[in-house]
């Protein structure tokens, strides 16, 4: 019983230690490099959601070219 104790202390603190470390991470890496987005709406047809569908398209929006300013003509660019 003593040694399950133990097994199940050193998952908790493992999950803990990982859990902490992810968080900071992916965090990170959603505001500086890239994050995922829905597009809906008709506003961007006809290059996204073609033909009206309901469905939504999903979409990289990458901030590391735009901290760069490496934007081109033709590009699509996000504004919040």
């Amino acid at each position: 019983m003593a040694q399950a104790q133990g097994l199940g202390k050193r998952y908790v603190k493992a999950f803990f230690k990982g859990f902490f470390v992810a968080v900071p991470v992916t965090v990170t890496f959603l505001d500086r490099v890239a994050c995922v987005a829905r597009v809906e709406g008709a506003s961007m047809q006809p290059s996204l959601n073609p033909g009206g569908r309901q469905a939504s398209d999903v979409v990289l929006l990458n901030h590391w070219s735009i901290r760069n300013y490496d934007v081109q003509r033709g590009d699509i660019v996000s504004l919040v």
